[in-house]
């Protein structure tokens, strides 16, 4: 199958959810024997050959800065506003270069490209497939961005609120085969498709399993959080905790450390307001800081799929977080997960639970043993690839909000989980 892939960038070095989701999808999709010609933004870390070791073909261009005022103009949603002419040249030269197959969206920020994609299919000689890959529910996000803004700023995101909506549905209307990574995703898209089938399709995961741990007192007595903290929504969940929960840490002598992408100048700001909080940045590796900590906590105020929470569940550390933080995990509240609706009862949730190690243990027991036999990328390759033929695979099912693969179901598309 000749698929031509667009996406936001190349997706290494993997720095971030969207960019691990990308690239395990795409290696994921080769494996399963797709022939994949990707489009999308150069990353100055990596020189990419024309053709890798999977075959998989690289058509990558240099990122255009939009001024404020052209990206504000724009039709398009700020999220697709970063293409430039070299971007546009390689996917005309590819849509006019061979007949495909299929044609992927892969997330809203290659909607840019969905113009000239419908014009070319609708004088193709082979009339490819369309298929969006959704990595949100992209009005809900916006929705939540604009509400949190204020003053001028909270204008220009209700301007952009409105071209998401409009972009997304556009996405939704053009695909034959639509995808999402959540059951709660899957819902609203069924929703906005009145009926047309919604395919779920969760992260894998690629990292390192541990395969034992004992949280005892020679563990600091440490909470932790991991990710990237340059979208504005984790902004927002990360500073809401630290307002309400910093303190409340600070005062039982639990220490907080913060690891992760993030500006300079904004972690520079968050340890001037918050300085019993250890920030460290970006670091190379996150392992020997999970090994460190004797939980990790997850405060974020919106949902779709958090590829972090597959490595603390994986690297055994037990998980505390806001009760729609993380979807799409087949984690049990009280068992395997502690959830809570607001920042002050996560904190105090942390107290309570950081000297307690059997109550640790068996967290991270249940957590690792609740995920160990899902999120594997070639069964979901093969899903996802089957599911663009238009083919039935063994079953992707959904229990508890999370993935199953297996001979339960024949039906590869599923409407929200039902």
């Amino acid at each position: 199958m000749q698929c031509l892939w667009i996406t936001l960038a190349d997706p290494e070095p993997a720095t971030n959810g969207q960019l691990i989701y990308s690239k395990g999808l795409i290696e994921a999709a080769s494996d399963a024997g797709a022939q994949l010609t990707i489009v999308g933004l150069a990353r100055p870390e990596i020189k990419r050959l024309p053709v890798d070791r999977r075959g998989i073909a690289w058509r990558l261009g240099r990122e255009e800065v939009w001024t404020p005022w052209k990206r504000l103009l724009s039709a398009d949603p700020a999220l697709a506003t970063r293409t430039g002419p070299e971007i546009v040249d390689a996917l005309e030269r590819c849509l006019s270069s061979q007949l495909w197959d299929a044609i992927v969206f892969d997330s809203i920020c290659a909607g840019w490209a969905l113009g000239r994609v419908m014009r070319h299919r609708r004088r193709a000689a082979r009339v490819p497939r369309i298929v969006y890959i959704a990595h949100n529910h992209e009005v809900t996000v916006a929705r939540r961005i604009a509400h949190d803004a204020s003053g001028r700023e909270r204008l220009i995101k209700e301007i952009d609120q409105l071209k998401v909506i409009g972009l997304e549905r556009r996405l939704i209307a053009a695909a034959d085969v639509l995808t999402s990574n959540t059951p709660d995703d899957c819902r609203r898209f069924a929703a906005d498709r009145r009926g047309r089938s919604v395919t779920f399709l969760p992260p894998g995961y690629g990292g390192p399993r541990v395969s034992a741990r004992t949280i005892d007192s020679s563990v600091p007595r440490r909470a932790i959080a991991i990710g990237s903290f340059d979208w504005p929504p984790k902004r927002v969940s990360l500073e809401a905790f630290l307002e309400a929960g910093a303190g409340v840490l600070a005062k039982a002598g639990v220490e907080l450390q913060i690891v992760g992408q993030a500006e300079a100048a904004y972690l520079a700001g968050l340890r001037r307001r918050f300085p019993s909080v250890d920030f460290l940045g970006p670091v190379p590796d996150v392992g020997p800081y999970m090994a460190n900590a004797r939980l990790a906590m997850v405060p974020d105020l919106l949902g779709g799929f958090k590829l972090k929470g597959l490595d603390y569940a994986f690297n055994r550390l037990p998980i505390l977080s806001m009760r729609v933080a993380l979807p799409g995990m087949p984690l049990e509240d009280g068992k395997s997960i502690g959830l809570f609706d607001s920042h002050r009862a996560l904190a105090d949730g942390i107290v309570t639970l950081i000297d307690d190690f059997p109550q640790l243990n068996r967290r991270q027991q249940e957590a690792y043993a609740a995920c160990a036999d899902c999120f594997d990328w070639a069964q979901i390759g093969r899903h996802l690839i089957a599911t663009i033929r238009g083919q039935s695979t063994a079953g992707l099912t959904v229990e508890r909000g999370a993935p199953k693969f297996g001979p339960a179901s024949s039906e590869a598309r599923l409407a929200a989980g039902k």
